[in-house]
């Protein structure tokens, strides 16, 4: 079977024992509806009556085995399957697990990114989690999908002086994700895709100077302060040398400047427009505030002529790409989101109920990395038999999404093994009864 062959690359991580365990815990979160937890995954695998129950739980709380290794083994898998060559796009975000409960330590205050907005702030109690996505075309889906390879916990402030240890920002948590990312992939280009989050001088900076730069891409306020390199440095001249140049215009002043160098570019697929047309302009620059470093950018800004997309400005850390690139690695970064909701809907995140701090630390990034695992195996399948996409009289389905590539992998799950058809008769299906009855349990029972 296909699934095995693919998640036969995690086996040396675990043990023998345990990784039968973990094995049965994969599969069973793949086939489980609803919600996520150890036992919900016992009953669809047909272990409801297993005595050593414990044996599953064991497996997140106490087992030994490296989330961090399982990452990197997974990373190297989807850059084989969909991206051999070429520069590695990824996407960075954070997203709040909904969770309440006296037990659960990591839990912190944040600010509810889905039911906030800029003049409502709602508070929601949960976990804080840091993403790292591989953005990769899908060509049986149309489109581009935001696969994770790489999750970490992100506790609050008030965590980290509760325990009396050092805090760290976002910010610090993607440049050490980065650093690590960059040690398993030495040699080939990154580029980073971040939102206003990760707009932050001292991140750019630090990643631009490692040995191979990870460059990234991050919207850039319209009031930044930019200014120009430096002039040569006089040798008989004595104290420091200037960061920066002369002061340059701020991007604001040249979106209604008549002497604006403005280009027309066609953008395809412009935030769900389709093919839109924008005018854009683009130049380098160091930014630089007073007490940090000065970073290089190459600054692209972009306003549409019909006044119906909102005038905005983009940065890149590499100053030799294409504006146009730019702006199309940019727009990529909304898929994130869209994968953080599939991943809610369709894998349970958020319906796990573990309490023990290395069950909490291991079960949601493994959910994570199973919207990517679903992902490949029905990129394998779908090369030997089309997706069929379920029609009604009221809804034709063009596109598949990843609930048609998790339906795809379940019936495949399901068919493998257990069905057997009569020689006589061939509408016939003959279903094991143990099988039917759990079919039967998960349909009477579904929340």
């Amino acid at each position: 079977m296909e699934i095995l062959s693919l998640l036969s690359l995690f086996a040396p991580l675990f043990r023998k024992s345990v990784w039968e365990a973990a094995l049965i815990l994969i599969i069973g979160a793949i086939l489980a509806p609803g919600k996520r937890t150890v036992s919900a995954i016992l009953r669809v695998m047909g272990l409801g009556q297993e005595r050593n129950y414990q044996t599953y739980y064991r497996v997140l709380n106490r087992g030994v085995w490296s989330s961090l290794k399982a990452s990197r083994i997974l990373l190297v898998h989807l850059m084989a399957v969909f991206a051999p060559v070429g520069p590695l796009v990824m996407g960075i975000d954070d997203t709040i697990e909904r969770r309440r409960g006296r037990r659960i330590a990591a839990k912190g205050i944040y600010r509810d990114p889905v039911r906030s907005s800029d003049n409502h702030f709602v508070k929601t109690s949960g976990l804080r989690w840091l993403c790292l996505m591989l953005l990769v075309p899908i060509p049986w889906a149309q489109r581009t999908w935001a696969l994770p390879f790489f999750s970490v916990l992100a506790p609050s402030e008030r965590y980290h002086q509760d325990h009396n240890q050092r805090h760290k920002t976002l910010t610090i948590w993607t440049r050490q994700m980065l650093t690590q990312v960059r040690r398993w992939l030495p040699h080939r280009p990154i580029i980073l895709v971040g939102d206003n989050s990760f707009s932050v001088l001292e991140l750019l900076d630090s990643l631009t100077h490692l040995k191979t730069p990870v460059h990234m891409v991050t919207p850039l306020r319209l009031d930044a302060a930019l200014y120009s390199a430096p002039a040569p440095r006089d040798p008989h001249r004595r104290g420091r040398p200037p960061k920066v140049g002369k002061r340059l215009p701020k991007l604001q002043t040249l979106v209604n400047n008549p002497y604006t160098p403005w280009q027309s570019v066609v953008l395809k697929d412009w935030y769900g427009h389709g093919d839109y047309t924008l005018l854009m302009t683009s130049h380098t620059a160091l930014w630089y505030r007073p007490g940090k470093p000065a970073v290089p950018i190459r600054w692209v800004l972009v306003k549409d002529p019909k006044g119906h997309v909102r005038t905005q400005a983009v940065l890149c850390t590499d100053l030799t790409a294409d504006p146009c690139q730019i702006l199309n690695w940019f727009r990529l970064r909304w898929q994130v989101e869209g994968t953080f909701e599939e991943v809610r809907a369709h894998l349970g995140v958020e319906s796990q109920r573990q309490w023990a701090p290395l069950a909490i630390a291991r079960t949601t990034p493994a959910l994570m990395a199973l919207f990517s695992i679903v992902t490949v195996l029905a990129h394998q399948w779908q090369a030997n038999q089309p997706f069929e996409l379920p029609q009604t009289a009221w809804y034709q389905k063009s596109i598949p999404t990843f609930s048609d590539a998790l339906a795809l992998v379940r019936q495949y799950l399901w068919q493998s093994q257990i069905f057997q058809r009569s020689q006589n008769d061939n509408d016939m299906i003959k279903i094991p009864r143990e099988i039917f009855n759990t079919w039967s349990d998960l349909l009477c029972y579904a929340a």
